[in-house]
């Protein structure tokens, strides 16, 4: 599908002529040294979706003619697409950003935002041979310091302007003159990716008093003497006064004024005719000089002064635009889509391996689909949760088509790979893989298959990550005497666990929304298996009715409490355990006997009631994007609701808290960490007050006001309560001007121990009091809080006429380590969870499917596996057959003292039996060389810094590839991309051939 934003497109069409035929306007002015310069830069911004879908925006309704580039560019004739080109390469047209939209940048993945830049870019590349050079996220809800080094200096940006910044910060830098700065998002790559980055003195808008679309309130310039109004001095006096009162909070004297808005130029001739004169009559007044410019020649004027300029670290979060209006609560908003987003990427990355590894079919099904539909869910107002309900659809819509073709690419890969022991490939793969999307709601038809009558269930699972992996997995069966062999024939111990009313109430009701019907009997059991999985690969395992009673799955062992039987309850296989306190269970110390920690945990859940402050002289409710809470209640959990789930393999502790609160704490018996599973929902609104559910988990450690969250996934960033780097904080929100963005985790520590805890969607939290960290887990608001969407956060869904606030299901994880031992399990897990293992079902039919098939395969060298501190981000095959190939370093600097170190990844290893002919190392959007784009990067100076390079911090990083030894360094937190070309023999043509046949 695709769409890139418009707000990507600067548009400088240059002279136009007046109304009279005896007048043309001199628009011909450059740059002025001597005065003011006065950059004029026509935008607008089109949201892909807000508050109409993507489609409705591009068609038109309501008398707008909202627009696209890629879709427009795609319907214009030859003749219009050779104009612009002709604009594109003058300089008149100008694509900055460049992205398939403007994303978001609190709540995506890291990986995400690479990724729908990489298709902008690609795009932009191949029809006009153009990469951007200038960052452009004016709308977004704050700003991240992923963006501005991984999103801005390492795609190549040469400069970044955004318009969103608090307001106590904003009033400071323009007494500073600080509004634009040197920004050094990065502690690992320090210098060696900064960028210039600026924020916008009010928003992303002109002066008050310059809006000229045809319905807009602003004095047109009228300079007909003959006619009524004449207003040519007046309108210039309002020029130049505006022009020096932000020339007076801006270094040098350039200043840019953004001559657009939202959905602006649906008539341009307007706008164009007036900046035509504003421009000829200033500059005939001659005390500044206005020109045309666009973000490019700006910036370039800015570094050609050779000026200094402050130094900005870490982020702009969170953002207020005034008191109590803290736009913290999208963090969280439509938990559901977050999860949907978030799954969809890990899917996505693993199906581009699956898919390089069969062959790339372009006319077959193939992972555009979910590329395109994963690109447009980034946008600032989809993953978000700020648009309208029908527009959350739409998106939700988008990415469930591309999954379905996704999904087809998935199992055929798997089929060719598995089937591959035939001597013709897989031009006809034998076998039928099924997956399972809704195993959260516990509904997997596939899994589902009656076993009694001698059939066996093929399990495939396959690992995208780069390491062996050994881990538990779990789905539905309804045979309870069953048994699981892995590829050798040996009998893998396993465990079933009961499925309890408040999974099979979600089963009945979501699966029978997704299908239109009632999904059929509920099976009784999960089975759950350890399995082992090489890197880049996959492992077989048979699920089969066991030959003799009571020789198959050891079933779960169920204690329910019953009030005043025990003080306490242990629960715990292996080296973890927990005592939990009867009979709340709300009291849990937590014991690691290898690593000898001890620590009382207490874990809980409130409400935020949302704010109504209609009847308020400064109205400000609690709403999609603004957290507002007004008072916090605490939710006691009901008595005698505990249940205990023991077994070989996993204990589980299943808690009702609540009517719309259940909870299951989950141990593993081979890992070190607690997985806390919740269904909240659907969260009660008959008491007419919206509602904000979060979750505390309270420790006893002194983290002095301080914790610290991810960025995007990546980096952690230090946080401090009640306290703000840039500015002194005038707190007025204690809570939500406390709470971040979390994608990946957040954790506190003290002097000896480290507290982390990590999610499965991106959500809001903090560490409100000290010794706690809160995560909010749903939001049910009944007001709008005044942002443009103008519709209430009050998510339901009906099937038939049973209509039902949304429930949400999801998980977090937590672990305690002694100081400086936390981040290994962060990392590595936190991999884990992003990637989390693809399962794929199969019926076997008859023969010996593991004599006939391949039970086990892996990519890479037998012998190798990705170093722990390399992930690999991307494997994709393009449309040229060409690979593209990312690696990331998940280290910071300093984060670990074994893995914060420099890497190395053997490219030979990682792709045996092919013959690499050619490695060439782009930039992270994959769209101009690497060495090139480093040549032509602007150095700024930064105040305080010496000016001689050498005398500043040195940046490690990897070295270029010797194309002899193809070994690729990375340094902390370095990302490294690469495309790469293979010698072809006919064996492997031919079997392409037949695949794609």
């Amino acid at each position: 599908m695709g769409a890139v934003e418009l707000i990507g497109v600067v548009l400088f069409l240059g002279v136009l002529c007046a109304e009279s035929k005896y007048m043309v306007y001199n628009t011909s002015a450059g740059i002025d040294a001597g005065k003011i310069n006065v950059h004029l830069v026509p935008h607008t911004h089109d949201d892909v979706g807000w508050l109409k879908t993507v489609d409705q925006y591009y068609v038109g309704s309501n008398n707008s003619i909202q627009a696209f580039f890629q879709r427009w560019w795609n319907d214009q004739s030859e003749l219009t697409q050779s104009i612009v080109k002709k604009l594109v390469n003058s300089g008149q047209l100008e694509f900055i950003n460049g992205g398939m939209c403007m994303h978001d940048e609190a709540v995506p993945h890291y990986i995400d935002m690479i990724d729908q830049t990489t298709l902008g870019h690609r795009f932009l590349k191949e029809e006009f041979g153009v990469t951007p050079r200038i960052g452009w996220q004016i709308d977004p809800f704050g700003h991240s310091a992923v963006q501005a080094y991984l999103l801005g200096a390492e795609v190549g940006f040469d400069s970044f302007f955004f318009g969103r910044i608090d307001y106590q910060d904003r009033i400071k830098r323009k007494k500073e003159k600080s509004l634009e700065v040197i920004w050094r998002g990065s502690k690992s790559l320090g210098s060696s990716a900064q960028i210039f980055a600026g924020a916008f003195p009010e928003n992303y808008e002109p002066p008050p008093g310059f809006y000229f679309e045809v319905n807009a309130d602003s004095p047109v310039v009228q300079d007909n003497v003959n006619l009524f109004d004449y207003n040519v001095q007046d309108r210039v006096n309002d020029f130049v006064a505006a022009a020096i009162a932000q020339a007076n909070i801006t270094r040098t004297n350039h200043i840019m004024w953004t001559m657009g808005t939202d959905f602006r130029y649906q008539y341009a001739h307007t706008w164009y005719r007036n900046m035509d004169k504003l421009i000829h009559y200033v500059n005939k007044d001659g005390r500044v000089n206005a020109l045309y410019s666009t973000p490019s020649i700006y910036t370039d004027a800015k570094y050609a002064t050779s000026k200094s300029w402050p130094l900005k670290i870490e982020d702009y979060f969170p953002y207020a635009d005034r008191a109590n209006a803290y736009w913290t609560g999208y963090f969280t908003s439509r938990p559901a889509l977050k999860f949907y987003v978030r799954k969809m990427s890990g899917y996505y990355l693993a199906a581009r391996q699956l898919e390089f590894f069969k062959g790339r079919n372009d006319s077959g099904p193939n992972t555009d689909s979910l590329a395109d539909a994963m690109a447009i869910a980034q946008h600032h107002d989809a993953v978000t949760g700020t648009e309208k309900q029908h527009v959350a659809n739409d998106y939700a819509k988008r990415l469930s088509i591309g999954y379905t073709e996704a999904e087809k690419v998935v199992a055929s890969s798997l089929a060719c790979l598995t089937d591959s022991k035939s001597s013709f490939g897989c031009g006809d793969p034998t076998t039928n893989f099924q997956q399972c999307p809704l195993l959260n709601i516990t509904y997997c038809p596939a899994s589902e298959a009656d076993l009694s009558h001698g059939k066996n269930l093929i399990v495939v699972v396959y690992n995208s990550l780069g390491w062996k992996r050994e881990d538990v997995i779990r789905f539905p069966v309804v045979n309870e005497d069953v048994t699981v062999h892995d590829s050798e024939g040996r009998k893998i111990e396993s465990q079933l666990v009961p499925i309890v009313d408040a999974y099979v109430d979600l089963r009945k009701y979501y699966a029978r929304a997704y299908l239109g019907s009632s999904p059929g009997d509920v099976p009784k059991y999960w089975i759950a298996f350890t399995v082992s999985v090489p890197p880049l690969g996959f492992s077989t395992y048979t699920i089969s009715a066991s030959k003799k009673p009571g020789a198959g799955s050891t079933k779960s062992s169920i204690y329910k409490f019953q009030e005043g039987e025990k003080p306490a309850i242990e629960v715990g296989e292996g080296n973890l355990k927990l005592t939990l306190s009867a009979p709340s269970g709300k009291i849990i110390n937590y014991v690691n006997n290898r690593n000898l920690v001890e620590e009382s945990v207490e874990q809980s859940f409130s409400y935020y009631t949302g704010y109504n402050g209609v009847n308020d002289k400064a109205p400000q409710n609690s709403g999609a994007y603004v957290f507002r809470p007004n008072g916090t209640y605490h939710i006691k959990a009901e008595q005698a609701s505990l249940t205990v789930i023991q077994g070989p393999l996993i204990n589980e502790v299943h808690q009702q808290i609540n009517p719309w609160i259940f909870q299951t704490t989950r141990l593993y018996k081979e890992k070190e960490h607690v997985e806390v599973e919740f269904i909240v929902g659907p969260v009660p609104i008959d008491d007419e007050f919206g509602k904000e559910v979060a979750t505390q988990i309270t420790t006893s450690l002194e983290n002095s006001k301080t914790f610290y969250t991810d960025s995007n996934g990546r980096d952690f960033i230090k946080r401090i309560r009640d306290f703000r780097t840039d500015w002194d904080l005038e707190v007025n929100q204690p809570v939500a001007g406390n709470y971040y963005p979390i994608n990946l985790g957040i954790y506190i520590r003290d002097s000896k121990k480290e507290f982390s805890v990590l999610v499965d969607r991106s959500l809001g939290g903090s560490s409100i009091v000290d010794g706690q960290i809160e995560l909010m887990l749903h939001r049910r608001l009944l007001l709008d809080d005044s942002r443009g969407v103008d519709e209430a956060l009050n998510e339901t869904v009906c099937v038939l006429d049973d209509c039902r606030g949304l429930a949400v299901q999801g998980k977090y994880y937590y672990r305690i380590d002694p100081l400086g031992e936390g981040a290994k399990w962060r990392r590595s897990f936190g991999q884990e969870i992003y990637s989390p293992l693809l399962l794929a079902f199969a019926e076997e039919d008859g023969e010996n499917w593991m004599s006939s098939h391949t039970p086990t395969f892996s990519a890479i060298d037998a012998s190798y596996s990705l170093p722990d501190n390399v992930a690999l981000i991307t494997l994709q095959e393009l449309d040229d057959g060409k690979v593209l190939l990312r690696l990331a370093h998940l280290y910071e600097v300093g984060e670990d003292s074994d893995l914060s170190v420099m890497s190395k990844v053997e490219l030979k290893k990682l792709f045996p039996g092919k013959k690499i002919a050619k490695v060439r190392e782009l930039s992270l959007s994959a769209n101009q060389e690497r060495e090139e784009m480093e040549k032509r990067r602007l150095v700024w100076k930064v105040e305080g810094e010496s000016e001689n390079q050498n005398e500043n911090p040195k940046v490690v990083r990897g070295a270029p590839v010797d194309p002899k030894k193809l070994e690729v360094e990375l340094a902390p937190m370095e990302i490294r991309t690469f495309v790469m070309e293979f010698e072809v023999d006919l064996m492997s043509t031919t079997f392409k051939r037949i695949v794609d046949a």
